[in-house]
């Protein structure tokens, strides 16, 4: 049985493949920044009246998010107040449409250079897109990394970014008991399984 990789073996990029790596990291910071721009006109623009009772209706579970009054004054609503990023909280096609973008950059950034050796250690899975946990928090660090690895987050974003967003998060994702606990543990052998989710309290 061969021996797993050492942890600290730092990873080594073929030569040949470094062109493809920047020109990949070149569009995706291109298109982070297109998104940013997209979701900042959209956040400046009020929804429509007519339209504010609907805020939320596409949250998982078909709730629509309450509109409450603000300030005291029953008149107003907090329609105003931008709707979360988050992939969780998004409808089922904008959803699909970020999850899209995400596996982009899972796929062509995120797991080349940091990715690393599948292990029993260091499990993964190729359809990591249907584990809830694994979506919730590649999404939270592809926002983080939107953020920190524009230019305006100064020098020292990128090291930033890797501090408190990228090391923790593959720590709970890759770790033996993460969400892929059940999946592969050995790139020669590919494998997912969905983990049961605790019961509800008092079912």
């Amino acid at each position: 049985m061969s021996q797993p990789a050492h942890e600290s073996e730092p990873v080594r990029i073929p030569d040949h493949d470094l062109d493809d790596l920047v020109a990949t990291v070149t569009r995706l910071v291109a298109q982070s920044r297109k998104q940013d721009e997209t979701l900042a006109r959209l956040t400046d623009e009020q929804l429509p009246q007519e339209d504010s009772e609907h805020v939320g209706a596409d949250l998982p579970g078909g709730t629509a998010s309450p509109a409450s009054p603000a300030d005291g004054n029953p008149g107003t609503t907090k329609a105003e107040e931008p709707a979360s990023v988050f992939i969780l909280a998004l409808g089922p096609k904008a959803y699909a449409e970020e999850l899209t973008a995400l596996t982009n950059w899972v796929h062509n950034l995120l797991m080349p250079v940091y990715g690393r050796e599948i292990t029993t250690g260091r499990p993964w899975c190729r359809q990591w897109q249907e584990h809830p946990e694994a979506v919730a928090r590649l999404h939270a660090l592809w926002l983080a990394w939107q953020q920190l690895t524009d230019v305006q987050a100064g020098l020292a974003g990128p090291s930033t970014w890797h501090r408190d967003h990228l090391d923790p998060a593959l720590l709970q994702l890759r770790t033996a008991d993460g969400p892929f606990g059940a999946c592969t543990t050995s790139a020669g052998r590919p494998h997912h399984r969905l983990l049961a989710a605790p019961e509800p309290a008092g079912a």
